[in-house]
């Protein structure tokens, strides 16, 4: 029997490959489109029982050769990119792909654990995992929320158990192939090593100048939330997966520079001391995200914690800083 992980190269794919590894399991297909190679370095240090194109994998379980072969399917296979315009791609690419999965998985009785989005909310202020909070602003958060209603509207159907995952602003290591959607916390990582500095966006949606809030979570709780589901077959639902608590990109800022300064042992600094000394500057708010930008989002993790998940969130003073560290080791320093 083998657990399926999609997009198995990709940020949230392979940590899960990593950490089911971890836990001693390697009977792994993983499923991912390498047209772009580069990503494929996420499952060097990983243990599978195979790879297969995503479109070989649907041909495979259209064609039955995974018929009672299954345990269960984490599926992370999507177009990320929000600010992708081909329409077509995306629907084809996250939407009819995910419904063929889950009718496989219904027909197989098979768990089937789904990344979903905060994007579904678009510009809202309440994220509470209902219909009259969902207004999604571009087509990558409409794929997502679309779906979300297919899995809603067939939900008397299911022969096992279905849980979408609502991502919030997710950052950590593995994630360094995604270019510019890479976590701002990359980003900023990035900049001050290079540059002694990092940008931030001037003020837009009645926030100031880096204090767009978001709801920042680890990848190290991102992947706890999906095992504690895979371990608890019995629990299903669309849940937010955040920390619950917004906080702003200067606080990513600060976190980030701040570990690199620890590295070369040099004492922290505060927000206005890194605006004072031009460590953090801010630069003009694009014209193209007008209106298409999330300025604020905070999860409502009640249906979470509902569901039995206790743990502790990272804040993004620790979660940061970790991951920081790993970086820093990872280059050598």
């Amino acid at each position: 029997m083998y657990y399926v992980v999609t997009g198995a190269a990709g940020f949230i794919g392979s940590n899960l490959v990593k950490a089911l590894n971890e836990r001693g399991v390697s009977d792994i297909i993983a499923v991912d489109d390498l047209g772009r190679g580069d990503k494929v370095v996420n499952l060097a240090d990983c243990e599978i029982a195979d790879y297969l194109d995503k479109d070989a994998f649907l041909e495979a379980i259209e064609e039955g050769e995974f018929n009672g072969a299954l345990t269960a399917i984490l599926h992370q296979g999507a177009c990320s990119d929000t600010t992708e315009t081909d329409g077509r791609y995306m629907m084809q690419n996250n939407y009819r792909y995910s419904c063929a999965l889950l009718e496989f998985c219904i027909a197989e009785e098979v768990p089937f654990i789904y990344a979903s989005s905060a994007a579904v909310y678009g510009a809202g202020k309440v994220f509470r995992e209902a219909r009259e909070c969902e207004a999604p602003l571009n087509v990558y958060g409409y794929s997502k929320f679309l779906f979300d209603q297919w899995v809603r509207r067939r939900w008397s159907e299911f022969t096992a158990q279905v849980v979408g995952l609502r991502y919030f602003n997710v950052y950590g290591e593995r994630e360094q192939h995604k270019g510019r959607m890479a976590s701002v916390a990359f980003h900023f990582f990035n900049q001050y090593r290079a540059a002694g500095g990092v940008r931030l966006f001037e003020g837009s949606g009645g926030f100031g100048n880096g204090e767009q809030r978001r709801d920042f979570v680890s990848i190290e709780d991102v992947v706890k939330i999906n095992l504690f589901f895979l371990d608890h077959p019995d629990k299903s639902g669309i849940v937010n997966t955040g920390t619950g608590t917004a906080q702003s990109f200067n606080e990513v800022a600060v976190a980030a520079v701040n570990a690199c300064r620890k590295a070369r042992k040099e004492a922290p600094l505060a927000l206005a001391e890194m605006q004072q000394q031009g460590i953090i500057r801010y630069i003009a708010f694009p014209e193209e995200l007008r209106g298409k930008y999330q300025s604020y989002t905070q999860a409502d993790v009640s249906a979470l914690r509902d569901s039995g998940y206790t743990a502790a969130f990272l804040t993004v003073g620790q979660g940061v800083a970790r991951y920081c560290e790993k970086l820093l080791k990872r280059a050598g320093e």
